[in-house]
């Protein structure tokens, strides 16, 4: 095993690099009805108060408008990120088969952690290999898809959740994912590993 700084990085016979099961990945969103969507959320605004002053006036729709535009997009983000969460733990899950097929990679995991938790040396790896993501950011992406077997629709956030708490809610799920790593914990070599990213 070597050890880098911190980390330490599981030693791989040999020095070929192996070629890991591509990454498919949504890079676009595109929610069905999305007139139904800002409906939502205009629904969210006006239920939770966001607007102050009396509603029966131009200025006050505007701003409500605005802010259910705004919730929207928070909302199209956090589904960008649960959809690559979801497309990365079925590429763990390729890695995993991949893995189980090959003689010389085999011994580098234990069969006894399922489903996937402890797999956070691929998402590591995926980091460590610098996988361009368009701002997504893959920790977050797995934490929301842990946490959320689907997407759930727009309605069943509050405002809060949208704009401030998701960040936190997807990085702590992945936290604690990932510290179900049985002991020693290992990096993936990412200069033994090739990752290729194609577009869903």
């Amino acid at each position: 095993m070597d050890i880098l700084g911190d980390r330490s990085f599981l030693e791989i016979p040999g020095d070929k690099r192996h070629e890991l099961p591509p990454l498919l990945v949504h890079r676009a969103l595109h929610l069905k009805r999305l007139d139904r969507i800002v409906d939502m959320a205009a629904g969210i605004v006006e239920s939770e108060d966001l607007v102050p002053g009396p509603s029966d006036n131009a200025l006050h729709e505007q701003r409500r408008f605005e802010l259910a535009i705004n919730l929207v997009e928070q909302y199209q983000r956090l589904v960008l990120h649960w959809r690559w969460g979801d497309d990365i733990l079925e590429w763990i899950r390729q890695c995993e088969i991949t893995f189980g097929a090959r003689p010389d990679l085999r011994h580098l995991l234990r069969h006894d952690i399922w489903p996937h938790a402890g797999r956070a040396s691929f998402v590591q790896l995926l980091e460590d290999k610098a996988v361009p993501t368009d701002g997504v950011d893959v920790e977050k992406a797995v934490g929301l898809r842990l946490t959320f077997r689907q997407p759930p629709p727009i309605s069943f956030f509050s405002n809060q959740f949208l704009f401030y708490l998701n960040d936190s809610v997807g990085n702590s799920a992945y936290q604690a994912w990932a510290s179900k790593n049985p002991d020693p914990v290992s990096s993936l070599p990412p200069e033994r590993f090739e990752v290729n990213v194609l577009e869903m």
